[in-house]
């Protein structure tokens, strides 16, 4: 399993256009994708779950991801959190 504490920087954070594309990426790894904000955790790959977490620019999760292709995943939604 990987983890990581992460500062979002999308604009506008997780809400509606980039949360879709997020649940997209993590739906195309096989890996379990858990994202925590304030001690509450969401699959990663259910698009309403991500919503409520109301992650916004600037704020501070977790990502956790657990399976065969984890690296690789961890890697891309790492990435696409972290994009400016």
């Amino acid at each position: 399993m990987l983890v990581t504490k992460i500062t979002v920087n999308l604009h506008r954070g997780l809400q509606a256009r980039n949360t879709a594309i997020f649940v997209d990426k993590a739906c195309s790894f096989t890996s379990d994708v858990i994202l925590s904000k304030s001690g509450i955790s969401s699959d990663g790959k259910k698009l309403m779950r991500v919503m409520d977490l109301n992650v916004k620019d600037g704020d501070e999760i977790m990502l956790m991801v657990h399976g065969c292709d984890e690296h690789v995943t961890f890697d891309t939604l790492k990435s696409f959190l972290l994009e400016k």
